[in-house]
């Protein structure tokens, strides 16, 4: 019998089976969006927001308008913004 708690593998298997956390677009370039609704979700801001939308505490990314979301560049970074129709 062990007299040593088994670490390494053994002990990594239980870590491997956390949820995943849903990150991500929700909503494509071009689809109409209401307002309130979740275009994408992130980690930090590697999206910045443009016209028509907001971004929540955690970096969600939401729409502040009805319209069409459209994904672009500014300054190398990508900006999300809500066209209005």
């Amino acid at each position: 019998m062990s007299k040593v708690k088994a670490g390494g593998s053994v002990n990594q298997h239980a870590q491997g089976a956390r949820k995943g956390k849903r990150l991500g677009l929700k909503k494509a370039g071009g689809e109409k969006v209401q307002c309130g609704n979740i275009i994408l979700r992130q980690r930090g801001a590697k999206y910045k927001i443009g016209q028509g939308v907001g971004m929540g505490c955690d970096h969600t990314i939401f729409a502040k308008q009805d319209g069409k979301v459209k994904f672009g560049k500014k300054y190398g970074k990508t900006v999300v913004s809500v066209i209005a129709n």
